[in-house]
């Protein structure tokens, strides 16, 4: 009987060792959660990330490469072009290789509406580049018997006897190329009507002698007589406008002169 009392205790120690390993589960359980959590910081990292990126991506051009397309937009007469670089703060006074700004750039183009954006923003009509032209000396002689972009830049306070690189006005300048009504606009702006350039003619020497007698330059030669420009001037060699006209035969101007 004991012996089976025995075998009864054996049997029931022996059980109670074989529950004991199931108390683990629980904190198996426990530690996946910690593992979920961890994960979770990573994705929010992630997600920061991308948000800079975009942040950098739609910055604005610099004001330097605005203040070069701007010029770029000026010689191509891109007024939206224009514009929009304007509005990303593009300096007007800055030159390119040639030392022209974007004024300079519009007024060789004749690109009127570029010209007036332009100027309105604050550029300065009077900057001349390499070549000593500025816009308002490009709008008496480079785009045509145009007065419109000379009534611009004397509007926005161009040197009205600004030099160009042979010391010749504005006048000198159209009288040269018969352009009237350029000669008309600047002789009622001020223009000196009696100015020597730097090859001893002045505007009526000119309008004779490179004129070649045609109408328009009779046109010019009248205006000027109109206006009170001195005759009598002479050039290097001595000889006056009449003078001129007479040794190559363009007989109305001769009239013109001589009355």
């Amino acid at each position: 009987m004991r012996r089976v009392a025995a075998g009864w205790a054996a049997a029931a120690a022996l059980g109670a060792c074989s529950a004991a390993p199931t108390s683990p589960g629980p904190t198996a359980t426990t530690t996946t959660p910690t593992a979920t959590s961890t994960t979770a910081p990573t994705t929010t990292a992630t997600s920061t990330t991308a948000t800079t990126t975009t942040a950098t991506t739609t910055s604005t051009r610099s004001t330097d490469q605005a203040s070069r397309d701007l010029i770029t937009a000026a010689s191509a007469g891109d007024l939206p072009a224009a514009r929009a670089a304007l509005a990303d703060g593009a300096d007007v006074r800055t030159t390119d290789g040639e030392g022209a700004t974007a004024p300079v750039r519009a007024a060789y183009g004749n690109h009127l509406d570029v010209a007036a954006a332009l100027v309105a923003a604050g550029a300065d009509v009077n900057h001349k580049d390499r070549t000593t032209q500025s816009a308002y000396l490009i709008s008496t002689a480079e785009v045509g018997d145009d007065p419109r972009l000379v009534e611009l830049t004397l509007a926005r306070g161009a040197d009205v006897n600004a030099k160009d690189r042979f010391n010749g006005t504005a006048l000198i300048r159209a009288a040269d190329r018969g352009y009237l009504q350029i000669v008309d606009r600047v002789i009622r702006a001020g223009v000196d009507l009696d100015h020597v350039n730097s090859l001893g003619w002045t505007a009526l020497l000119e309008a004779v002698i490179l004129g070649r007698g045609d109408e328009a330059h009779q046109k010019v030669v009248a205006r000027l007589v109109e206006a009170g420009v001195d005759r009598g001037v002479r050039d290097r060699d001595g000889r006056t406008a009449l003078d001129h006209a007479r040794q190559r035969g363009y007989a109305e101007m001769v009239r013109l002169l001589s009355g």
